[in-house]
């Protein structure tokens, strides 16, 4: 991973710098089921690795959430060792995102919105229109 995805989103909010994960990430893996918050690093690394068949090693964040939905844990490999960061909810809940597959991918920008407590699911794009050049 590039080094700094977290530390380099470091921006100013109401004076305040704040660690949030870089906007330009490409890829970001959610864990679609919640995960015990018991699980510390070693914990978190052998779940991407074992049960979402993922390389915790890789370039790459792997998002978890608990059962209530009011914590977030964000686990990456840092050039020579592991980064574990954790975001707290003290009133509200995240829009975990559903799914049949193990994972979510969502990219720096989605997770941000994710982490601000946007409902990804709800936004939909536009109708798509067909039309038909009748000559």
């Amino acid at each position: 991973m590039r080094a700094g995805a977290l530390g380099r989103a470091a921006r100013e909010r109401s004076g305040v710098a704040v660690i949030r994960p870089a906007l330009d990430l490409a890829e970001v893996y959610i864990c679609v089921e919640p995960v015990d918050f018991r699980k510390q690093i070693n914990g978190l690394a052998a779940l991407v690795q074992d049960e979402l068949e993922l390389d915790p090693f890789s370039e790459q964040l792997f998002v978890f959430c608990n059962r209530r939905r009011d914590r977030v844990r964000i686990l990456y490999w840092e050039r020579s060792g592991f980064v574990l960061w954790m975001k707290r909810l003290e009133r509200e809940r995240f829009h975990w995102p559903r799914a049949e597959d193990p994972t979510v991918t969502l990219s720096g920008q989605e997770l941000n919105w994710l982490l601000d407590g946007f409902d990804l699911s709800r936004w939909r794009p536009h109708r798509r229109l067909d039309y038909q050049w009748v000559a």
